[in-house]
């Protein structure tokens, strides 16, 4: 098994990393199937608008094999930011890779909107357990962004049903959320920004 030393995990960039756009849409499908739960499927137009945005971060194994992809996106006028899409090759998975990375877009997301809630629905229990260890609680729905678009993403879920029933109020997903102005938070928010 690698060890976390044996990744390059960086902010992915167009000229840089376009060869891998192809791959994350792949696994992040692959995965929604073998899960059988909701991830929202993305296009490669739409991930390597991310890499030219400066809003993914990257996985490579020191062999050049995409290793896993996280990505940031901004919502209801920069005043919440989503950590989406994170992926880890099946091949490197218990490496402690998904945490490695998830660190690192709440680093980006940090540095890029400062000011803004980081918010993200999933329904992994280890991705629960990173975000609560990055200083995110679980919540409701209606404290996470009303912006249209946001919900808009979660038309290519298989759960979508579910969320258009209960009206935006429930689905399978555990909405977390982060919030840089609440006192609660300092030292998850100190600790993480080393």
């Amino acid at each position: 098994m690698k060890h976390i030393s044996s990744f390059s995990i960086v902010e992915a960039s167009l000229e840089e990393h376009k060869e891998y756009a192809k791959d994350i849409c792949f696994q992040i499908e692959e995965s929604a199937k073998a899960r059988g739960t909701g991830i929202a499927k993305r296009s490669v137009d739409y991930i390597e608008n991310k890499f030219a945005e400066g809003k993914g971060v990257i996985a490579i194994a020191d062999d050049g094999t995409f290793a896993g992809f996280c990505y940031i996106e901004s919502w209801g006028h920069n005043k919440y930011v989503a950590n989406s899409g994170l992926i880890v090759n099946p091949q490197f998975r218990g490496t402690g890779l998904a945490k490695a990375i998830k660190k690192k877009a709440f680093q980006l997301s940090r540095k890029k909107y400062p000011e803004a809630k980081l918010f993200g629905l999933t329904t992994s229990l280890p991705v629960m357990r990173i975000n609560s260890e990055l200083g995110y609680r679980p919540v409701t729905f209606s404290e996470l962004t009303d912006d249209e678009q946001f919900w808009k993403g979660c038309q290519s879920c298989v759960n979508y049903d579910i969320l258009q029933r209960t009206f935006r109020k429930h689905c399978l997903c555990t909405g977390m959320i982060f919030d840089p102005k609440d006192p609660r938070y300092k030292s998850a928010m100190d600790s993480n920004q080393q």
